[in-house]
């Protein structure tokens, strides 16, 4: 059965640094990504890489601070946070599609990051 687990979350100061990873299980997957969702707020958009590691993407309040990457041999996706903020204050969640134009339809069962000012 094909499983994403997250680990990596943690309470860390503004202007601080975590790396997310996410170890997948059961299949191999197409695109990967990470999602997250702040207290009240819906589900909203992180990164994304292809399965060659050729394509990434990012949504705008990220850009430059966090970097998404995967290890192919290990299975595992990362997301590289430096600099911080408390707006990233979030459940972030991996995501996965089994075939790349599909939706993500595999959810891992997400991991806190709370960043204080």
């Amino acid at each position: 059965q094909a499983q994403l687990v997250e680990s990596g979350g943690g309470l860390v100061q503004a202007g601080g640094s975590l790396r997310l990873s996410c170890a997948a299980s059961g299949r191999t997957f197409s695109r990967m990504g990470w999602f997250r969702q702040a207290p009240g707020k819906e589900r909203e958009f992180v990164a994304s890489i292809s399965s060659s590691s050729s394509t990434t993407d990012y949504a705008d309040p990220v850009k430059g601070r966090f970097t998404i990457s995967r290890d192919n041999a290990k299975n595992t996706v990362y997301l590289q946070m430096n600099s911080l903020k408390p707006e990233d204050t979030a459940v972030y969640y991996c995501a996965a599609k089994a075939v790349v134009f599909q939706n993500y339809n595999y959810w891992g069962q997400g991991t806190q990051v709370t960043v204080s000012s």
